[in-house]
């Protein structure tokens, strides 16, 4: 392939006269590959290796091994489908109607919480935790309810049920709009006391009336198809939702003023955040059609109900239909509630038997999931990255995290690792190539090696900007078929010295590139010299003079010493010039092994690195 810019150039270093040795400090064992988040276990806790990262004060947490089970508080109803499933994976603790002081008591014993919307997942429950809360999981939509700033600084994942309970809520807020129409409740309230008023709760029909949806994500789109079936003109209004999607069911996407200027009918269906709180108040209401009437299945807060109050008395808003509330359950004597012209009900929208038992399942899945160390589709507080994408990243994913765990071990004691840059080089455009999650694998393998802190897809970014890490990536378009989503992938560590110092590129950074090959990571540049080593197990580096019988020699020492050999590469510049040996062993050497290959006398300089 012919590249559009060349990251490195292949000319060799000059051999330097002090030669590196090994450090006698060891490195702490890396646990089992997780994508998500890691796990480490007491006897795997070896002294932090000092390499001017800025840290926090060490604390380690210690999890249950990795043949007990983790213990999961599920603190509010879920249906008992996700709870089989739970139990097949996990302790779970179904302990419902905490208090907050009982919630801060219990979390500190469980790797993963499970709420629905009436538990407050505070920053004081996070840390609480000790940092063993690795996941939340909200039964629902909406999370509100959970503090995601928290959850990200301490690196745990909150994942939500999005699409279980998608008809439901659409059904529901269909209802209370026919309801709503026709005044069902008041007249069924009128017709159980006795009396007969008929014309008391004439309605309006829906026929030809405008419906405007605000907010027109997934429940918010299903509800106009199912308007558009009761003959009803749908318009929406959301700032991130796709024309063409709004098209093909027939919805035209207007500014939010339109749609309030112009509606008979508004459906909310947005989330709660600092933007849609109270986004229906005094000033908007005065800009709807006289007589509008309202419905919201969506968050109580994104209404300010003292304001709807108002615009019922004056006659703004003719109706209202209310499934949520700011407080849930509201006060008894609620004027909104008590309202002769408004329709309640106690938050409805999710509550069939088919949704509850849907949520459960998909909430349980995502749950177990992350637990596992896979990645959530339906995280929140991490990349939003699609199923397909993340199956075609999952190889160059263990690629990327592994050269950061190589690069950091290169870094020589004592220097500070502060700007690192990333190339990718791919023959697909820039928006064909989602670089988040890469970029936080590389993350995580950079500051986990010499540091007590657990990085994961959720807190990865947020941990290099606390340790003052600059990273920078950089894309070079490659000529050939984009059939493959990237090339190779090249970590650059800048402004350090290197215990290996083979591994300085002629340009003065530690560099390491590395490729997927059939599936597997390879380690395929170190420095300026090309390698090709099979990324499994951990590797010595040695930089030799190219001569024969060096691979027997030092074959042979591993061999002794019972360590088995799984992949050997040798690069050099010319016949009988400077080389770079790479080879990966299965099993750990020994001080007295590597000391043995030191000393072979054409044996320049080399370094251990576990991965």
């Amino acid at each position: 392939m012919a590249a559009a810019a060349s990251p490195t150039t292949t000319a060799a270093p000059t051999p330097r006269a002090t030669f590196s040795r090994l450090s006698a400090t060891r490195l702490s064992p890396h646990p089992l590959f997780l994508r998500l988040h890691s796990t480490r276990h007491l006897s795997s806790i070896s002294p932090t290796r000092h390499l001017s990262l800025t840290a926090t004060s060490p604390r380690f947490t210690i999890s249950a091994s990795l043949s007990s089970k983790p213990t999961i508080l599920v603190s509010e109803k879920l249906g008992d489908a996700g709870l089989d499933l739970l139990k097949l994976h996990a302790n779970v603790d179904c302990s419902y109607n905490l208090s907050p002081e009982e919630l801060i008591t219990k979390i500190s014993l469980c790797d993963a919480l499970i709420v629905r919307s009436g538990t407050k997942v505070t920053r004081e429950v996070f840390e609480s935790s000790g940092g063993r809360l690795k996941v939340v999981g909200r039964a629902g939509v909406g999370i509100d309810n959970v503090d995601l700033a928290a959850a990200t600084e301490h690196g745990c994942l909150v994942v939500n049920a999005p699409t279980a309970n998608t008809v439901a809520a659409a059904e529901h807020g269909i209802a209370l709009l026919a309801s709503m129409a026709r005044n069902v409740a008041q007249a069924d309230a009128s017709v159980k006391a006795g009396e007969w008023k008929r014309s008391k709760y004439v309605g309006v029909s829906l026929v030809g009336k405008t419906l405007a949806v605000l907010g027109f994500g997934k429940v918010g789109s299903e509800v106009a198809r199912r308007a558009k079936g009761l003959g009803m003109h749908v318009i929406a209004h959301d700032p991130y939702a796709p024309a063409d999607r709004a098209r093909a069911i027939g919805v035209e996407l207007v500014s939010f003023d339109e749609a309030l200027s112009t509606a008979d009918f508004v459906s909310l269906h947005m989330p709660l955040t600092p933007a849609t709180s109270k986004i229906l108040n005094d000033e908007t209401f005065f800009k709807m059609k006289k007589g509008v009437r309202i419905v919201n299945v969506a968050r109580g807060g994104v209404i300010d109900e003292e304001a709807l109050v108002r615009a019922l008395d004056a006659g703004i808003v003719a109706q209202a239909a209310l499934d949520v509330f700011t407080e849930e359950p509201p006060a008894k004597d609620s004027k909104l509630v008590q309202h002769e012209r408004v329709t309640v009900t106690p938050h409805l929208g999710a509550s069939t038997i088919e949704a509850q038992e849907g949520v459960a399942i998909e909430i349980a899945e995502a749950v177990v999931g992350a637990l596992k160390g896979e990645l959530a589709a339906t995280a929140v507080n991490a990349p939003m990255v699609p199923a397909e994408t993340l199956s075609e990243l999952k190889p160059f994913v263990e690629l990327a995290e592994k050269l950061g765990r190589l690069a950091v071990q290169l870094v020589a004691g004592g220097s500070g690792v502060k700007t690192i840059k990333v190339t990718y080089a791919s023959a697909r455009g820039p928006d064909d190539l989602d670089t988040r999650l890469l970029r936080a694998m590389i993350i995580k393998g950079l500051i986990e090696p010499i540091s007590s802190t657990f990085v994961n897809l959720v807190n990865a970014d947020f941990s290099a900007k606390q340790r003052g890490l600059r990273i920078t990536e950089e894309r070079i378009v490659l000529d050939g078929s984009p059939e493959s989503p990237l090339d190779s992938i090249q970590v650059q560590i800048a402004n350090v010295e290197s215990k290996f110092a083979s591994a300085i590129s002629d340009s003065g950074e530690i560099t390491l590139e590395g490729r997927v090959k059939d599936g597997i990571p390879h380690l395929t540049m170190v420095g300026s010299f090309d390698v090709d080593v099979s990324l499994e197990g951990s590797i010595i580096l040695c930089r030799q003079v190219d001569q024969p019988g060096m691979i027997g020699r030092v074959g042979s020492i591993l061999g002794e010493e019972n360590v088995n050999v799984s992949f050997m590469s040798v690069g050099r510049i010319a016949p009988r010039k400077q080389a770079i040996m790479a080879i990966g062993v299965d099993d750990l050497p020994s001080n007295v092994c590597l000391r043995r290959i030191g000393e072979i006398s054409a044996v320049e300089e080399f370094v251990f690195l576990k991965l």
